[in-house]
């Protein structure tokens, strides 16, 4: 049997990060969880992501090319560049050494969900996220707020005095920071008032515009004064209910979607009082005896972006289509840049129905090449993302598979003498083996495969 510390070694790399790689199985009984949470939570120098891009100054170039034809151009290049920047992001969660700075990233990512075509403004936000991601919300906040893709997303950039748009200040309060029920339809709109002028240049600068600014005094959340987008962010910041929001938040996606009331309220006041610091809040949290009791380990569904970097962490493997993984991102439900709306993905049971669970069940048997994708993406002009140019494509080559080699040479070697499902699975719910190994051709690879494809590997 696992002694604990190994079980709480594989349950903070999957929370804090996205799952056991393939080096580390056999370091996951000797490591002390405080050594594995100081090398999770120490940060390297940031290192930026983006796109190649090329192929704007063909578009510009096209003579003569009616604006229908530039535009229809400009949006296959935008979709090029933006699944490009999708799988650097999905490759950093893979690969990097910083497996907390990229799941933090991640949560992010959902919680200032926004959805623009422009991969510059993608890129942008994206970075910054990253950046600010284990450092101080005020500074994390900030940055989003001021980013083009949100400003353009929540159509700040038409917030203007006399005219006031109140789109942004009403989703920076419900769904940013404080949550439903800490203001009133009154802030949202002083709020609106004090954002007016708040967008950026034709080069994503980010742009105060005195000429369209509400000078106007205003009266939020019980401060009157004549107030910018700066000071209504500020005085957000000075309410208790914004640490407390985030903290649920924060504790619903990496400890159990059932919120502690008390233990909740202990770490938003010691987060307020901190100033906002993310990685003290982490650090609370990984390193708390509550976060490795049995109520809280393995009774969490991973997201499709968990469930396939955490394959993609546990198998050694080569994939030399890695833009068909956008194929498996959309018909599992979480696109990465594409989340449904502002509130983000919904997660828990959500990631579950009648034909994703099927497909979560199967990816294994197909990445391993025992079986094709029967799937066809939904149409949605939206996010087709030439999904369905692939799906035309009469051999399906292309579609149906993004081409892996799996090294399973060296899972034979990390995995011998050991118990498979130990390392696995983290559920305290363990399949019937026998029922597995009645599938299996007695190779450990078949037992991986099948491991992997059962109800248990869904969770973490």
């Amino acid at each position: 049997m696992p002694v604990p510390s190994f079980i709480h070694n594989k349950h903070l790399l999957w929370r804090a990060g996205f799952g056991v790689e393939t080096a580390q199985f056999d370091h996951l009984h000797t490591t002390d969880i405080s050594e594995l949470l100081e090398e999770l939570i120490s940060e390297e120098a940031f290192s930026a992501i983006g796109y190649h891009a090329s192929g704007k100054e063909t578009v510009n170039a096209m003579e003569p090319a009616s604006p229908a034809e530039k535009k229809k151009k400009m949006q296959k290049i935008y979709r090029q560049q933006n699944e490009e920047l999708n799988l650097n992001f999905l490759d950093k969660m893979v690969n990097s050494r910083e497996q907390l700075r990229e799941k933090m990233a991640f949560f992010w990512h959902g919680h200032f969900a926004s959805r623009v075509q422009n991969p510059e403004f993608n890129c942008q936000l994206l970075n910054v996220i990253r950046k600010n991601a284990l450092g101080n919300f005020k500074d994390l906040l900030y940055g989003v707020s001021q980013s083009p893709a949100m400003l353009n997303f929540l159509n700040n950039q038409q917030n203007k005095k006399d005219h006031p748009n109140e789109n942004f200040a009403r989703e920076v309060m419900e769904l940013f920071t404080m949550g439903r029920g800490s203001y009133t339809e009154k802030d949202i709109r002083e709020a609106a008032r004090a954002f007016t002028g708040w967008g950026y240049a034709k080069d994503g600068r980010f742009m105060e515009r005195e000429k369209l600014h509400d000078e106007g005094t205003k009266t939020f959340l019980g401060k009157t004064g004549n107030f910018t987008g700066s000071d209504v962010l500020d005085i957000i910041l000075e309410q208790k209910a914004t640490a407390r929001f985030i903290t649920v938040k924060i504790y619903r996606f990496f400890v159990n979607e059932n919120a502690d009331g008390p233990t909740v309220d202990a770490l938003s006041e010691k987060f307020y009082d901190s100033g906002y610091d993310i990685k003290s809040l982490m650090k609370d949290i990984f390193s708390s005896s509550w976060f490795y009791s049995q109520k809280n380990i393995g009774t969490r569904i991973k997201s499709p972006i968990e469930l396939m970097a955490g394959m993609m962490r546990a198998l050694p493997m080569e994939i030399r289509n890695p833009e068909n993984l956008i194929v498996y991102q959309k018909l599992l439900g979480q696109m990465l840049l594409y989340p449904p709306n502002v509130a983000g993905w919904p997660g828990g049971k959500s990631w579950i129905d009648s034909s994703t669970l099927m497909l979560r069940l199967q990816i294994p048997q197909i990445w391993s090449g025992l079986r094709p994708l029967d799937y066809r993406p939904k149409e949605d002009d939206d996010l087709d993302m030439g999904l369905k140019s692939r799906s035309a494509d009469p051999a399906g080559k292309g579609f149906k598979n993004p081409n892996i080699t799996i090294d399973w040479e060296r899972v034979e070697k990390v995995f011998a003498g050991k118990n498979i499902g130990d390392y696995l699975l983290q559920s305290t719910l363990s399949p019937d083996i026998s029922t597995v190994n009645n599938f299996s051709d007695g190779s450990l690879r078949m037992k991986v495969i099948n491991l992997m494809s059962t109800p248990e590997y869904q969770l973490m």
